[in-house]
This record gives C-alpha cells, sequence and structure tokens, in this order.
C-alpha cells in the first residue's frame, strides 16, 4: 500500500480500526465534489466523507447523491439553504457522531487542504484532542493568495492570539481534526459564530476545557475552481466575537463556574 510505505506502516496502526469522517460542506462544488471523494478516501479505507451541502443551485447535492449511491463510505446531509459554515459543521458533527465517528476532521471542498495530509492528522490526533492544520507553523505557507488576504489572514492570527490567549499560530485554519469526546465535551448548540468566528471559537472552547491541542504544517493551496466565500460580515464578525469569549471566560471565572 502506497500511504504504508510513505509513512511507515505502523503510523496508522492506532487508528486502523477507528471511524474518521471528514466532514466537508458544499455550496456551488460540482467541479471538485468527485475527484475530491476519490482523493480522500485513497488515504485509507476507514476513512469516510459526511458532505454537508446547502441546496448548491449549480446541482452539486445530485452529483453528491449519485457518489453515495456507488459508495458507502460516503454520505450527505441536504439542507434547505444556504445556512453558514458554523451551522453546517454543528449539523455534520451531530450526525457523524449519530454514526459512530471517533475522529472528525474539518476540510474544504475545493482541494485548498491537500488530502494526502489526512494520515498525518489522524498520526498527530493519537497523543492529543484537537490537531490543527497550520499555514503559519513553518513560515508562510499559502500559495495563491493576493497580499491583502495573506495578511489579513495572519494578523487575525496574531489579533486573536493577544485577545483570547490561544497559543496558536494559525487560529482561523479551516483543516482540522478533532477527537470524538471533545466535541461531545462542547455544547454545540451554544456555539452560534460562523466562517473565521466558528473556528476560533471551537478552539477556544477546547481550550478552556483543557484539551491536548496541536499544529502540524500544512501547504494552503486556493481554490482550484469555484470562487471565494470570504466576506466582510465573515471578517467582522470575527473581529467582535474573540472579545466575546475572552470577556466571557472572564465572567465565568468571577462566578466560579
Amino acid at each position: 500500500m502506497a500511504l504504508c510505505c510513505c509513512l511507515g506502516c505502523s503510523l496508522l496502526e492506532d487508528w486502523i480500526r477507528l471511524k474518521a469522517f471528514v466532514i466537508i460542506p458544499t455550496y456551488n462544488e460540482k467541479d471538485n465534489v468527485k475527484s475530491l471523494s476519490s482523493a480522500v478516501l485513497a488515504q485509507h479505507e476507514d476513512i469516510r466523507i459526511l458532505f454537508v451541502d446547502d441546496n448548491s443551485p449549480d446541482g452539486t447535492g445530485a452529483i453528491i447523491d449519485n457518489l453515495v449511491a456507488e459508495n458507502d463510505r460516503i454520505h450527505v446531509l441536504h439542507r434547505s439553504g444556504k445556512l453558514g459554515l458554523g451551522s453546517a459543521y454543528r449539523e455534520g458533527f451531530k450526525a457523524a457522531l449519530a454514526m459512530g465517528a471517533d475522529y472528525l476532521m474539518e476540510m474544504d471542498a475545493d482541494f485548498s487542504h491537500d488530502p494526502g495530509s489526512l494520515p498525518h492528522f489522524l498520526s498527530a490526533i493519537q497523543e492529543n484532542d484537537l490537531v490543527i492544520g497550520s499555514r503559519y507553523l513553518n513560515g508562510v505557507s499559502v500559495v495563491n493568495w493576493p497580499i491583502r488576504r495573506l495578511i489579513l489572514s495572519y494578523f487575525a492570527s496574531v489579533y486573536t492570539r493577544w485577545v483570547t490567549g490561544l497559543h496558536l499560530r494559525d487560529c482561523t485554519s479551516g483543516f482540522k481534526c478533532f477527537r470524538r469526546s471533545a466535541i461531545e465535551a462542547i455544547d454545540l448548540a451554544s456555539v452560534r459564530s460562523d466562517g473565521y468566528s466558528f473556528q476560533i471559537e471551537m478552539n477556544y472552547r477546547c481550550m478552556e476545557k483543557g484539551f491536548r491541542i496541536t499544529e502540524i504544517p500544512i501547504i494552503f493551496i486556493d481554490r482550484h475552481s469555484g470562487s471565494s466565500k470570504m466576506s466582510g460580515a465573515i471578517v467582522r464578525e470575527a473581529v467582535t466575537m474573540v472579545w466575546k469569549l475572552r470577556i466571557n471566560s472572564l465572567y465565568s471565572r468571577l462566578l466560579g463556574k
């Protein structure tokens, strides 16, 4: 098996019998879902995919339905409309837990995240509760971003570290792996943020509960096809949300919670 040759069979022994669900929100990703499914499932026979499609008008949902019919390792949640990244992951987490997931992974649908990195996450999660794919752990590992967006992303992490105390180089990364126990310990119904804010809030919740968090280096390559879903509203939400997290945490400590 090629994967064992490059990583070593011992790397996979600890998780080979455990269920790893890769949760992938989709909206207008018809050009990507088929090839992405093949690339993800090729990493190991025990990896499963859960697509969360927000009623994509380009027919992404129908393509995924065909994939589901062809492969029992692929699953899908169809939602009524574009309801946000945070809610997609919350619903995806709940569904994956119900299907017996031991590890729950977040991944973009556009090949910005390399499927070949999945075994590295699943190796690192053996001694951690949350593993984050960092674009800034070893310098800057981002390809095809305009300088303005790169600066915005980098300093968003700096700002988040300063406000929240998170000891992470990349606070807003959307490529990550949670242990089941970490997701179960978080009240997902109380996590209301979206976009960048969702990633920050989930990291913060894990830190508050004392979970073991680590980062591994990834290379982030901007979209192969489609268009970016970044918006000013998402950025503004992240700016204010970090203060809410910090203030709520201090308030809880004052009340002895």
